[in-house]
């Protein structure tokens, strides 16, 4: 058996500990910031729910910073596949990465409301955004250009 044994003076001691001890509250603080950051993201974000009427539609898009005309251009009702071939998997990528999941919605019939936007960073004109919705709530959505070198992008700001 080995033992090893080490003087330390007691003020070396005492600073290291303190020194332990203030990295461990650094380290808590920055998760605790991190997490708050996370949670004020997320509730930043409009809540997909309860998108009865035009005004809502119209209030949902602003919160993303959308201005829109106060009417939708067009609405239509879509039947969403019960099955999707590899032809929207670059769709269902874009509905994915804004927190929509168009494949819980397989088989049933939803309405696209499109709005013309107004305040498109580039100033483009005739930009168009899109609203997925099925039973008063918001599935999906996307802001694109109709344009024969348009854009397609989800809902936030670029």
């Amino acid at each position: 058996m080995l033992i090893m044994t080490a003087k330390l003076p007691r003020r070396k001691l005492s600073l290291g500990v303190a020194a332990a001890a203030l990295l461990c509250c650094c380290a808590i603080a920055l998760n605790f910031g991190h997490t708050l950051g996370r949670e004020a993201s997320a509730s930043a974000l409009p809540n997909p729910k309860g998108v009865k009427t035009n005004q809502d539609r119209v209030d949902y898009l602003s919160a993303y910073g959308w201005q829109v005309e106060s009417e939708p251009i067009t609405t239509q009702e879509l039947l969403i596949p019960e099955e999707m071939d590899d032809s929207y998997s670059e769709y269902l990528a874009l509905q994915n990465g804004q927190g929509f999941d168009l494949q819980k919605y397989a088989g049933r019939r939803v309405k696209r409301y499109t709005y013309e936007v107004l305040n498109y960073p580039t100033g483009e004109t005739g930009v168009q955004a899109n609203l997925l919705i099925c039973k008063n709530t918001v599935i999906g959505g996307e802001v694109l250009s109709p344009q024969l070198d348009g854009f397609l992008h989800g809902l936030a700001m670029p």
